[in-house]
């Protein structure tokens, strides 16, 4: 089994969104994942990131957002670590309910657990963990 492992850190600056996609594009075209897998695993990976820059970190330049990845021949690894306090995603509305149809957010955990075999949360006393996993 072929195993590689990937590591960047960003500040907490939306421009740096730009990084990641290149980021992403690096290790998911190593794994030979075809253009729709590439392209969820991006949206998956992207709001994730942005959920840590915005929600957890209120765009504080000062607090880092770390990725790691890990692939092998099955499947992608992403744990995406932030600073933050953590959250409850039960708490997150439901974006298919009729009262949050039109809202213009609220929709990239419902799109992140449609596209991922796995996604969960490790709250720890330093930041939050958000764990994807990926079938390739």
């Amino acid at each position: 089994m072929t195993k590689k492992e990937y590591h960047l850190e960003i500040e907490s600056d939306p421009n740096n969104l730009i990084t990641v996609e290149e980021f992403v594009n690096y290790f998911a075209t190593e794994a030979k994942l075809d253009g729709e897998k590439m392209s969820n695993l991006l949206l998956c990976i992207t709001e994730a990131i942005t959920n840590a820059i915005i929600h957890a970190h209120k765009k504080d330049k000062s607090k880092i957002v770390k990725i790691d990845v890990t692939t092998d021949d099955e499947e992608i690894i992403i744990v995406v670590k932030d600073q933050g306090k953590g959250f409850d995603p039960s708490k997150i509305p439901d974006p298919t309910h009729p009262d949050n149809l039109l809202k213009d957010s609220g929709r990239g955990l419902y799109l992140m657990r449609i596209f991922l075999k796995e996604l969960r949360y490790n709250i720890t006393p330093t930041g939050t963990e958000t764990i994807m996993v990926m079938k390739k």
